[in-house]
């Protein structure tokens, strides 16, 4: 990449806005709520059981419904889900985190849409990923194909 005036200057404004979203409050809300979780000995302990029942269930899934322990597996493991999902200091910091995966996902799909409408943008919103608006050329199940001029 050749380095010119406008790319600095484009690198810098790309600096000034992680800046930005480094200083907003749902950055410093996902901070707090990161920091919370770390903090929580009972949040800790939870999250060590999940990934000592997370290690069984990738083995009895390897196996199938053949492995001896499956339904006992499967079963420890939505208890556990349930117990990290409803865990409150847990349950704010993914609320927390969600919100600012938004945000990042908007200003993403912002600055895609200011160069191209055509840019591909994984934003993780099924509306947004199945609109077709511009044309995936694959012809798969939204059926759209970007004409190409010869």
């Amino acid at each position: 990449m050749m380095v010119t005036m406008e790319s600095v200057s484009l690198l810098d404004e790309a600096e000034q806005l992680a800046d930005m979203l480094t200083h907003s409050e749902l950055y410093e809300k996902y901070m707090i709520c990161r920091n919370h979780v770390a903090a929580s000995s009972s949040a800790q302990q939870v999250i060590r059981k999940f990934k000592i029942i997370r290690e069984k269930y990738n083995e009895v899934q390897r196996f199938g419904r053949y492995h001896p322990d499956f339904k006992k597996v499967i079963r420890q493991m939505m208890d556990v889900k349930r117990e990290v999902d409803l865990h409150p200091v847990i349950a704010d910091y993914k609320h927390a985190e969600k919100e600012l995966d938004d945000l990042l996902g908007q200003v993403s799909l912002e600055l895609a849409r200011s160069v191209s409408k055509s840019v591909k943008v994984p934003t993780g919103d099924p509306f947004f990923d199945r609109a077709c608006n511009a044309g995936c050329g694959a012809g798969g199940k939204c059926k759209c194909r970007t004409t190409r001029s010869a």
